[in-house]
């Protein structure tokens, strides 16, 4: 690998950190590789807005090979919303531009004493004022900082107005909306008084055998592009699913709380591609190209919106207007604030409201009922302003409810909202979202695709019903394993490859040798490092629950009336992993994996 440029942003020091090889081949990139490289640092008393406080942006041995899906990296560090572990992982080109410019990563720490920007030109880094950048949002600093180091080809990470403000699901942005948005790390970056890293870089991506490698490359995209997935992904981007996920009762409504709502239909991917799609977008030589270019009516051409998008501004608002859900997710990512959260946040506000807990003398005069577009787009802006009542949602859903003495309202786990994945639809989200190292994800594991038949036998994963309870627990582990080498290589989930064609494509790549069983041990190996950070940062087995709201029967819809049996699932889920009652891994499994002595 190459190195990591570490910097001290309050003496402007610089060295590059090599990773030890060993390091390498254990955890093999990424968010695996960074769970390993920042093991030491992150402590229970560490505040995760102090200068002390470490920012890691890691690339993968497959970032910019030209492989099948591989543009991406990862950002990692201490949340500041749920104090645990975090990583969000983004695609796009910067972590191209960053290998090409002769670094794997860059390690931040310190806090510069006044606002700054890097640039880093071709292994060449300076830390640049960039006073005159304040208040820009995530698009416009790419035009500003593009033309200040003279090339359109420069990439950009920036933070936006929500990062300077530190909202506590602030993202990095790069590329016009590609997004590191989970788990809070925007507000990690403004708390460092760093604006934004440009990039230039002009080098070759190292591989160990790249003549071996191109040939499995170039196979791997044929064999994806003839993929069914691919195709789907493709025409209609990540919401193609999304009438199926409706009619399963596994798309959530009214913020969890019904299982149908009329005119659901018009959020769909294909609702999209017949009334405002005008063309795709890839991140870096990808076949897949799920990315939407869409004109709402404007004249423009802009970023489409995503599933989770089209939901949460959407369904779990009571609106089904795609126009409108596409100017949201817009202001987000030009605020720089993750959607998920964000519209998880309005979703609690909007219930309470209903419920009677909160009225317009909490909201200043804003009436917050489903389907009330207006105040939630008010909101959004306050929320990233810190300014009116959004600035109570500026610190996400827990924080909210428990101001209003109903945290157990919040749908969130461990600090963390859920995505728009219903697990009463699906219910090894159950599981996914309980023990998710960063909270309520499905990134770590999108098992519901699991839970409507996509499996990979060669994985030695089963198919079980979409209600089974505690038989799945094992297979949900199992799938866990796999995404986390997707997330160390890095492989977008949307690449439906072949697992033997992953291990040739990472044995050629990094130059090991390694079996498909070597492959899956990293996998297990960096979940289980990954919960002994928690543990070290506080996390106790209680904590791997569902919020009471999840727990209830749907009403109505595809799930109506199943109850999810969490319990069953969790003590099952222990004993697959070889951890004690408490959750805590078993010493002989530590052993195993090689975690005793770190």
């Amino acid at each position: 690998m190459q190195p990591i440029l570490k910097i001290n942003l309050s003496t402007q020091a610089f060295e590059d950190y090599q990773i030890p090889d060993e390091w390498q081949r254990d955890y093999l990139g990424a968010a695996s590789l960074a769970a390993r490289i920042l093991y030491a640092d992150l402590t229970a008393d560490l505040d995760p807005l102090s200068p002390e406080s470490p920012l890691l942006i890691l690339t993968g041995p497959l970032t910019g090979t030209a492989g099948p899906a591989v543009g991406r990296f990862v950002v990692a560090g201490k949340s500041p919303a749920t104090r645990l572990w975090a990583e969000s992982n983004v695609g796009g080109f910067f972590g191209v531009e960053l290998r090409k410019a002769g670094y794997d990563g860059i390690w931040l720490t310190g806090e510069s004493a006044s606002p700054s920007y890097l640039w880093l030109n071709d292994g060449k880094p300076e830390l640049r004022a960039a006073d005159h950048l304040m208040g820009q949002d995530t698009y416009e600093i790419q035009t500003s900082l593009q033309t200040e180091t003279g090339s359109k080809s420069t990439k950009i990470l920036s933070i936006g107005i929500a990062g300077e403000n530190k909202v506590a699901f602030a993202g990095l942005f790069c590329d016009h909306g590609r997004a590191a948005g989970r788990t809070g790390l925007g507000a990690v970056m403004g708390s460092r008084n760093l604006k934004a890293i440009a990039v230039r870089g002009t080098g070759a991506i190292p591989l160990a055998r790249p003549d071996e490698f191109k040939g499995l490359r170039s196979g791997a995209n044929r064999t994806l592009k003839t993929d069914p997935m691919t195709s789907v992904l493709s025409d209609l981007g990540s919401a193609g699913a999304a009438d199926y996920l409706d009619y399963l009762g596994e798309m959530p409504k009214k913020y969890f709380s019904a299982g149908a709502l009329e005119g659901a239909d018009k959020v769909s991917g294909s609702s999209v591609a017949e009334t405002i799609l005008v063309g795709k977008k890839a991140c870096h030589a990808c076949v897949i190209a799920c990315g939407r270019v869409v004109n709402i009516g404007d004249g423009e051409k802009r970023k489409g919106p995503e599933y989770e998008t089209l939901v949460g501004f959407g369904p779990n608002l009571g609106l089904t207007d795609a126009v409108f859900a596409t100017r949201m997710g817009e202001l987000c990512d030009r605020y720089g604030m993750d959607v998920i959260s964000a519209s998880g946040t309005l979703g609690l506000a909007y219930s309470l409201f209903e419920q009677g807990i909160i009225s317009t003398k909490d909201t200043d005069g804003l009436s917050l009922n489903w389907g009330n577009a207006e105040s939630a787009e008010t909101l959004l802006h306050q929320m990233a302003r810190r300014e009116g009542f959004g600035a109570l949602l500026a610190d996400g859903a827990l924080a909210l409810g428990k101001h209003f003495g109903v945290a157990e309202q919040a749908v969130q786990v461990n600090g963390l909202e859920l995505a728009y994945h219903d697990p009463r639809g699906a219910s090894g989200m159950a599981l996914v979202y309980a023990t998710s190292p960063r909270g309520a994800c499905h990134n770590q594991s999108d098992y519901f695709l699991a839970d409507i038949g996509q499996v990979d036998e060669s994985l030695g994963l089963e198919y079980f019903d979409r209600y089974a309870g505690a038989e799945k627990a094992a297979n949900v582990a199992l799938h866990q394993d796999w995404r986390t080498i997707g997330n160390a290589l890095v492989l977008c989930h949307f690449a439906n490859v072949p697992p033997e064609t992953v291990l040739d494509l990472v044995n050629a790549a990094c130059g090991l040798d390694l079996d498909l069983d070597g492959l899956m041990l990293a996998g297990e190996r960096a979940w289980n490092l990954k919960r002994r950070i928690n543990l070290n940062l506080g996390l106790v087995g209680a904590d791997d629950h569902l919020p009471d709201p999840i727990l209830q029967p749907l009403p109505d819809g595809g799930a109506e009336g199943y109850v999810i049996p969490f319990d069953e699932m969790l003590a099952a889920y222990y004993t697959a992993r070889s951890w004690d009652e408490n959750g805590v891994p078993l010493p002989e499994k530590l052993e195993e994996l090689g975690l005793v002595d770190l």
